[in-house]
């Protein structure tokens, strides 16, 4: 494989891609040995792996500066033409469902990706081939709307993850200044915003009307492939959040007010762990890729090769640059079995959680997709691909010293302790979604209410010192998994759960490191619930898993917090 930057981008002939589906399918139907039907089964796999490889190519380098021209074109391409191919794949996924080899399949590919085939099929029409044309529109819209922000601050040009370093300044009245800024922001494209997600909720309505479901919810649950669990299961769930995780971060956060010496904790001191400073990473963004390099070569043999595979191809783009996409994301290039990294480092412990966040990624993608048959059994449900990364994130603190010097038991600590503090807002806006698609006719004000209720009732401590766009709701825009990926964020909160577990078992003397590559090698090879028995995770929505985790969590706090008067 050459380096990304090398590699030979060429789109997709329609006419060619279409031909090679059909005979596929025609194939797969006139197979008379589970040889032939397979052989017809992995062709369409291949041709599907360099398409999806040519989108990826496309995408990344989108993403990497969304004023080319080139790129975007492809991308409105790309968002055009997938769609089209739709119909022809629900046919062949028809005859791989009816064929007479299923058991054969079923033995060698598993009997999850038949439930798959099967709940796809009821997502897939012609009749949905222009709405989803303009969702792909409008998301892309957003993106750039968001991507164009910056402002002046402090003498620099700054969007909104620029002025996020300075919201971690020791200074308050920094703080605030790039606080209001960053404010000013959202509330500047607001109208803008507003506009694009009310077309994307009619819009996504509209495709579940006519797939013949009863609401979007119904459509989005089936489509993220949750098939364990209702909607009722994840509002016990929050439930269970607001009971027993919210009253410990409440906790964390007064011990925080304490620390600053602040008399009101406001949402830009939220993020500022100690008052001689949060502690942030040594070195250049050069030096931190080393610096994970050795740290995975310690880590585990497979660790080791996964990383320096990375290193050798560059797949990876990490520094933040005007016109470059918000966030940060890991995809992969199915073709090359290679996982690509995307960042926006911005001077903070951030960067640093990008190369174990989106490297758990990374590293579950390069090892599975040398364990499993095809690229499409690589990952799991979001629920599960997200503990592969927040795993990562604690079972790598050994190696902290190294980026953060005698910084490290502060990050150590404020890592952990955010990582809990994080989970009643990625449940606040997982109702936030549910409130607007239960009352698809509501609009920005109602948006607005929604939030402000949620808030405060998952986040009591949150306050916004006055400033009027925030206090008035207008926080939920932030959030771009709203726009562009609906109703996937809670599987954050379900997978810090796992993650807390692993990390228990890793703090307990136990065999964390083994159960974490026992849930990677599984791939999505299995649903949501059997992987986590398979891999012995507890369910986070069974029992007294949620609580039990509090309690963990509190306690562990304690033991890291005292190690910082050491």
């Amino acid at each position: 494989m050459e380096k990304f930057r090398d590699l030979k981008y060429e789109r997709p002939d329609p006419k060619k891609v279409k031909a090679l589906i059909r005979s596929a399918t025609k194939r797969l139907r006139a197979a008379k040995s589970f040889e032939e039907a397979e052989e017809a089964f992995l062709s369409f796999n291949a041709e599907q792996e360099k398409v999806m490889t040519m989108a990826s190519i496309a995408q990344i380098r989108n993403t990497m500066n969304m004023s080319d021209e080139f790129y975007d074109g492809e991308l409105k391409y790309f968002n055009k033409f997938m769609p089209t191919v739709m119909p022809l794949i629900k046919k062949l996924n028809k005859a791989l469902i009816e064929t007479p080899f299923r058991a054969e399949f079923e033995k060698k590919y598993g009997e999850h990706m038949f439930r798959d085939l099967e709940q796809s099929d009821k997502l897939i029409s012609p009749k949905v081939i222009l709405p989803s044309i303009r969702e792909n529109m409008l998301k892309t819209e957003y993106s750039k709307t968001a991507a164009a922000c910056s402002v002046e601050f402090m003498g620099e040009k700054c969007n909104f993850y620029g002025l996020l370093k300075h919201m971690q300044s020791t200074d308050r009245e920094e703080r605030k200044a790039a606080f209001e800024a960053w404010a000013g922001l959202y509330e500047q494209i607001s109208p803008k915003l507003d506009e694009i997600y009310g077309k994307l909720v009619r819009i996504r309505c509209g495709i579940a009307r006519k797939l013949g479901f009863d609401s979007y919810i119904d459509y989005v649950y089936l489509s993220r492939g949750r098939y364990d669990y209702t909607p009722a299961d994840i509002e016990r769930f929050r439930e269970e959040v607001r009971r027993y995780v919210t009253p410990v971060c409440a906790e964390m956060y007064e011990e925080q007010r304490q620390r600053l010496g602040v008399d009101k904790l406001h949402w830009y001191d939220e993020s500022l762990m100690f008052p001689d400073g949060n502690a942030v990473p040594i070195g250049t963004p050069e030096e931190l890729v080393e610096k994970a390099k050795a740290m995975y070569e310690k880590l585990s043999p497979e660790t080791g090769e996964f990383f320096g595979f990375m290193a050798e191809h560059e797949l990876y783009d990490l520094v933040t640059r005007e016109n470059k996409h918000l966030g940060g994301y890991c995809t992969s290039l199915p073709e090359y079995k290679a996982p690509f990294i995307f960042s926006n480092f911005n001077g903070t412990s951030a960067d640093v959680d990008v190369l174990t966040h989106e490297a758990g990624h990374a590293f579950e993608c390069y090892y599975a997709s040398r364990l499993l048959p095809i690229s499409s059994l690589v990952f799991s449900t979001s629920e599960i691909n997200e503990i592969h990364s927040m795993s990562m994130e604690h079972l790598t603190y050994p190696w902290m010293d190294s980026f953060f010097g005698d910084r490290a038991d502060g990050y150590r600590y404020s890592h952990f302790t955010e990582a809990l503090k994080t989970v009643p807002y990625l449940v606040s806006v997982d109702e936030f979604q549910h409130r607007v698609y239960e009352n698809p006719s509501s609009g920005p004000s109602d948006w607005r209410r929604y939030w402000k209720e949620i808030e405060e009732k998952y986040m009591p401590w949150r306050d916004y010192d006055g400033n009027a766009f925030l206090s008035g709701g207008g926080f939920w825009m932030q959030k771009q998994h709203i726009f562009l990926y609906p109703f996937y964020y809670v599987d954050y909160a379900l997978a810090e759960m796992g993650a807390f577990s692993i990390y228990r078992m890793a703090v307990n003397g136990e065999d964390a490191w083994g159960t974490y590559l026992r849930l990677c090698s599984m791939g999505g090879k299995y649903g949501y619930f059997e992987t986590l028995e398979r891999a012995g995770i507890p369910n986070p929505l069974k029992g007294d898993t949620v609580s039990e985790i509090a309690d963990f969590a509190k306690e562990q706090a304690g033991v890291l917090k005292d190690r910082l008067r050491g």
